[in-house]
């Protein structure tokens, strides 16, 4: 009987922590390669290509590691499944706050799988892109990625697709981690999300989860006849940032009609001239909870995206060069299980 070799070793920390995802490889080679591309994503490397990765790491070439991206004998499933099981063991079924949002990559072409001309929010503008919806969390100070899935247009669906709209995608993403045992204790979610109330919001009240969501500057509120909107005064608070730094910001509730557990607000850096980049406005779900919670936990979920966007381009989330998106998502759920946290 021939004995296998053991997998090279690589950096002490790389080695023990893809350790723990060794069974799922059943060949020692994609066990090295999978130590490899971690390696890639956390060097400092301007572009994380494979040939880039595959230099770095001292290999002769990087076919292995396309070979390991594209013919896989791994399932990302099990990858994903596996590594969602560990967050829960180290969760003991604490809750987490759940931020849902969404990356978008420019790419050139129209050959890659589900790209069009959209909205790209890292962008600020409608390109040529792929999006993608992620859901992140949050506990005790660290922030970890948990799901993905890509947005499919209408116009790049494939014969085995079904269209879903992001905040479709949110809530379904939503719904299979509660399926997997997490808890929250506060969803977070941008306008896109905020304003879909049919398919996302709904499902937030269905599935009895206090949120904080932003909403457009004129998001409509049936009022009863002879009901009135007021604007309740401002309270300054301190919005506390991760390195304990602090800002003054300023919030104040907004009532249509008569307070419900439905709650609205308007949070500002200045109350004189409401600044379009530093106001916000905000839909709320959350029994008792306070003007000054209200305001750090939203700027919780604008802090993380900005943070999470510097990590995703250091890690190389855009830089795969694939067109068919099987091979994306292992890249990508590779990427994710490099994300550090926030």
């Amino acid at each position: 009987m021939v004995e296998l070799r053991p997998p090279k070793q690589t950096v002490k920390f790389v080695d023990e922590y893809c350790l723990w995802y060794k069974k799922l490889f059943s060949d020692v080679r994609n066990f090295e390669a999978f130590k490899y591309l971690h390696i890639g994503c956390i060097s400092e490397l301007k572009r994380k290509s494979l040939p880039e990765i595959a230099k770095i790491v001292g290999l002769d070439n990087y076919q292995g590691l396309h070979h390991f991206l594209t013919t896989p004998s791994w399932s990302v499933e099990d990858l994903r499944a596996m590594r969602l099981e560990l967050i829960l063991q180290i969760l003991k079924g604490r809750p987490i706050i759940l931020i849902i949002d969404e990356t978008g990559d420019k790419k050139k072409g129209s050959t890659t799988d589900y790209v069009k001309r959209q909205y790209i929010g890292n962008l600020g503008k409608v390109e040529n892109g792929v999006v993608a919806v992620t859901a992140y969390g949050v506990f005790c100070g660290i922030t970890f990625p948990l799901l993905f899935e890509v947005y499919k247009p209408r116009e790049k669906l494939k014969p085995e697709d079904k269209y879903l709209t992001k905040p479709q995608i949110g809530a379904m993403l939503i719904r299979k981690l509660q399926l997997m045992g997490f808890k929250f204790n506060l969803v977070l979610a941008d306008s896109l999300y905020g304003e879909s109330g049919t398919n996302f919001v709904s499902v937030l009240d269905e599935l009895g989860l206090n949120y904080l969501v932003a909403i457009r500057s004129n998001h409509s509120v049936d009022l009863l006849k002879g009901q009135y909107t007021q604007y309740l005064k401002w309270q300054r608070f301190k919005r506390v940032f991760s390195d304990l730094n602090s800002e003054n910001r300023f919030i104040r509730e907004i009532i249509h009609g008569k307070r419900e557990e439905h709650r609205y607000w308007q949070i500002t850096t200045d109350t004189q001239n409401l600044p379009g980049n530093s106001t916000w406005y905000v839909g709320s779900k959350y029994p008792d909870i306070t003007p000054r919670e209200v305001g750090n936990f939203y700027g919780l979920r604008t802090w993380v995206e900005y943070g999470l966007k510097q990590s995703k381009n250091e890690l190389g989330w855009a830089d795969y060069r694939f067109t068919r998106y099987e091979d994306i998502e292992r890249w990508w759920e590779i990427e994710g299980k490099c994300l550090p946290d926030g």
